[in-house]
């Protein structure tokens, strides 16, 4: 079978048993993901206040994911993938190997987000000529003060020398690789909306309007936006609460598995902290973790009750996201 066709082949199957495990309430599993989120590493340059790395809530280990590890997880399911990204938490090209990694995923659209202070001339010019799919910039402010309010440690001015190296290399090199400027909007930069969006056209890059996760519940009147659209959370009484019902279900259990630096399979983007473990790459198949009972347990539990799941309920599935 053709490499194509395997991947399409495995999407229907995989599609097919989350259809059926939704309408029935029972977990069943057939093919493999079609995306998988690979952490190169949990390591981070900022202090984002709200980041689970950067803000120094992060409780498991730190360290930089091995290649041949890496390798292992491409070989087995690669064929069945339309997407991976090289990130979870960190600053994935903090990894001395970073662009090793870009290149044994060349058959795989792949994506990467960064915080942009790595984007040199020369960087940006070897991310193009990559092959790589998209490139995904956090830019959360248009000035260093207001920037600096959530990206601690952050030079907004490196940020935008990177994307403007990276555009010039696009149109130098006439590549189709997509640049994404990514925005949290936050109480605080709000007001600047106007000033990013018209500095993404200028880019030649997409705009994406982020509503914003906050961990620390008590700062969530913080970081709230006045503009009512881009609110992740609502008042609930005294506190908040995410803007979503929380269904019973998440295709990301079925479609999009993430990968922590060090081989641990966790369900979702969510599990920042690694409370979840599916299984350990170092010691089993991919395979096997993916049909093994802790993944059957954990996606039965999501199909009866997800609102028990601490994770789910700051989860924005079946929440719409404002992008632009």
């Amino acid at each position: 079978m053709v490499a194509p066709l395997i991947k399409y082949v495995n999407a229907l199957s995989a599609g097919y048993s989350f259809l059926i495990s939704s309408l029935t309430g029972r977990s069943i599993v057939s093919g493999m993901p079609v995306s998988v989120s690979a952490e190169l590493t949990n390591y981070c340059n900022l202090n984002c206040p709200e980041c689970n790395s950067g803000s120094g809530l992060m409780t498991r280990n730190r360290g930089y994911m091995d290649i041949d590890l890496f390798s292992k997880v491409i070989k087995e399911i690669g064929p069945c993938l339309f997407n991976i990204n090289l990130y979870f938490q960190g600053e994935p090209m903090l990894h001395p190997k970073f662009f090793t990694f870009l290149r044994k995923c060349s058959d795989i659209n792949t994506t990467v987000s960064t915080n942009g202070h790595f984007l040199s001339e020369e960087s940006a010019e070897k991310l193009v000529k990559s092959g790589l799919k998209k490139i995904i910039v956090s830019l959360d402010g248009f000035d260093q003060d207001t920037y600096s309010e959530y990206r601690k440690n952050g030079n907004i001015n490196k940020v935008f020398e990177g994307i403007k190296f990276i555009s010039e290399a696009k149109k130098r090199n006439s590549s189709s690789i997509r640049l994404v400027i990514q925005f949290l909007v936050n109480r605080i930069n709000e007001h600047q909306i106007k000033d990013i969006r018209h500095y993404a056209h200028k880019m030649g890059a997409s705009l994406s309007l982020k509503s914003m996760q906050i961990l620390n519940k008590e700062k969530t009147g913080l970081w709230l936006p006045a503009i009512r659209k881009y609110r992740r959370y609502e008042q609930d009484g005294d506190g908040y609460r995410i803007k979503s019902r929380l269904p019973d279900m998440c295709a990301r259990l079925w479609f999009n598995p993430v990968i922590s630096w060090d081989g641990k399979v966790l369900p979702c983007c969510f599990d920042k902290d690694a409370e979840h473990v599916m299984g350990d790459l170092n010691e089993d198949s991919f395979r096997d973790i993916w049909n093994g009972p802790r993944y059957r347990i954990f996606r039965k539990s999501i199909l009866s009750d997800r609102r028990m799941t601490e994770i789910c309920r700051n989860c924005t599935s079946g929440l719409r996201f404002i992008k632009t």
